[in-house]
């Protein structure tokens, strides 16, 4: 049994309405006993009591768009992720392949686009650091690598190689592979040569995920991205005690192939059902509509500044993208689609609206993911169509990604359109949060803090970047636990509640009462999961 565990502090949030707390809560066999006075009654005779002083208690936060497996997996590459300048990035690459000769190919993530001009990656960078094996490294969007010339030559990428349809290959003025590739196809030239990583591997990736969930806070996770091999290593995971958090998997749609993949995404449904015990499910589609703006491959519906050829890289299109959706909605999954242009917007919730039109009315709690660039025209649709608008807040701010790639390339009128979490939070549309971790921090506050401040870390710029676009900070915690609950479709955990779940988070702050540019530094002191801990702050002088 779970111990009984009362926790006193000046305030546990509920999240039942804004400023419904209370003073104490029990838990006792994995779910929620008490609150308040009736909670208080059990202290005595309680297996543990937590002094929470002058932190918060409240529900443990949900991550409604994430990738643990490829953030496990970065640490076991070269360290590039936060590396300031190209020269860093090379030198850490040798550094690894030195001290790693037996590895075959020199595989790692995530490095920073914006740090070399238009985002275009010289092969021959590499080369200087490895040039007998092969190097691919991902950017930290995931939709491009950059690769040396060994790569390109194991991949047979020369200047006679014809432009892939979902995808393009960089190229010098005479035609040869300049080193950086762009989305599905051009990518996959080189990935698909890859070895593919040992069962081991993947479950040593899983168990690294979710310590560092743990550490965070977070206790739910849609992975977004899922392959056949990666269900297998979350299933092995779960076997071995490895999987440390409830997860979702989102098996991904491929437009060539979609038909065929039916059946075996109902079968691993399946599989996932009877053999992933209590914290694994499969239950969701994942689809990508279009790319990302930095790499001039999200779909807009005007073309680009720099590119007044190219309205960028739908990938699908969108009478194929509705039919898709319409069939697997049909097959009862959840529709996730990453959209980032307001092209691609557009073509998701058409999507979604052929689905609600043409299949029989079912809790199908669609989501849209990203929602970077909304056409003024198309924001009432999320609410009409009951979409979920699945934010990573921590883009919502004007880092270099912003104002030395997207800015530059859509203009300042797109450009102000915006993350609109604001806007459709006036309109009623229910808000998720999620990270895209490993593309960005899976840190929730520091999300939290973006949404309600629309500022970098360094402050800039003192009003805020789009200002009306600003959540409070109650509507952000909200969409950091609640909102990713009705996305889980998780409706015993949108509050706390007696009989809920008790996957609870302690902060050392509350983020409510401080100033909001030092909400992310809240520490977490401790994650319940069902009632049980899988993380507490070691520290003498805990409040």
């Amino acid at each position: 049994m779970t111990a009984t565990t009362l926790v006193f502090l000046g305030t546990i949030r509920t999240g039942s309405e804004p400023g419904d707390d209370t003073t104490a809560l029990a838990v006792r066999d994995g779910r929620i006993r008490a609150l308040g006075d009736a909670a208080l009654a059990l202290a005595a005779d309680a297996d543990e009591v937590v002094e929470v002083g002058e932190g918060l208690l409240m529900a443990a936060f949900g991550d409604g768009h994430a990738h643990p497996l490829f953030g496990g997996l970065e640490s076991f590459g070269p360290q590039i992720k936060g590396l300031g300048s190209v020269e860093d990035i090379v030198s850490e690459v040798g550094r690894w392949a030195k001290e790693h000769p037996e590895a075959e190919w020199i595989v790692g993530a995530s490095y920073d686009p914006a740090l070399a001009p238009d985002g275009e990656f010289d092969a021959r960078w590499l080369d200087g650091a490895v040039a007998d094996r092969p190097v691919v490294l991902r950017a930290d969007d995931y939709h491009t690598v950059w690769c040396n010339t060994e790569a390109l030559r194991r991949a047979g990428v020369t200047a006679a190689t014809q432009e892939p349809r979902l995808g393009w290959i960089v190229r010098r003025p005479d035609g040869t592979p300049l080193g950086t590739l762009r989305e599905w196809h051009a990518c996959d030239l080189v990935l698909d040569q890859v070895p593919a990583r040992a069962e081991d591997e993947l479950v040593e990736a899983v168990r690294r995920a979710g310590h560092a969930y743990a550490r965070a806070g977070l206790t739910w996770v849609q992975d977004a991205w899922v392959e056949p091999e990666m269900a297998d290593a979350y299933l092995a995971a779960a076997r071995r005690g490895a999987l440390g958090f409830r997860v979702d998997l989102a098996q991904r749609a491929d437009p060539d192939h979609w038909r065929a993949q039916r059946e075996r995404f109902a079968a691993t449904r399946a599989r996932v059902a009877a053999e992933g015990g209590e914290l694994l499910s499969a239950r969701t589609v994942k689809y990508f509509s279009d790319g990302v703006i930095e790499g001039g491959t999200a779909a807009m519906l005007a073309p680009y500044l720099d590119a007044p050829h190219s309205c960028g890289m739908p990938v699908w299109e969108p009478r194929a993208l509705a039919e898709a959706v319409r069939a697997f909605d049909a097959d009862g999954f959840q529709t996730h689609i990453h959209a980032i242009g307001d092209a691609g917007v557009r073509a998701a919730l058409d999507a979604v609206e052929s689905a609600i039109g043409t299949n029989p009315a079912w809790d199908r709690r669609p989501v849209i993911t990203h929602v970077q660039v909304v056409d003024p025209a198309d924001l009432p649709r999320f609410a009409a169509l009951g979409v979920i608008a699945n934010f990573e807040p921590l883009w919502a701010q004007p880092d270099p990604l912003q104002t030395e790639l997207s800015i530059p390339r859509i203009g300042a009128e797109r450009a102000a359109l915006q993350y609109p979490m604001g806007h459709l939070a006036r309109d009623g549309v229910r808000l998720s949060f999620g990270s895209d971790w490993p593309v960005s921090s899976h840190v929730p506050l520091e999300g939290i803090q973006v949404a309600v401040t629309r500022r970098t870390f360094a402050g800039e710029p003192e009003a805020g970047w789009l200002p009306h676009q600003r959540l409070t900070v109650e509507e952000a915690l909200t969409a950091a636990t609640a909102g990713v609950a009705h996305q889980a479709g998780a409706d015993d955990r949108l509050t706390l509640a007696p009989g809920s779940p008790a996957d609870l988070v302690l902060l050392s702050a509350d983020p409510r009462v401080v100033d909001p540019m030092e909400i992310r530094h809240a520490r977490v002191l401790g994650t319940w999961l069902g009632g049980r801990p899988t993380y507490r702050e070691e520290r003498q002088d805990r409040p």
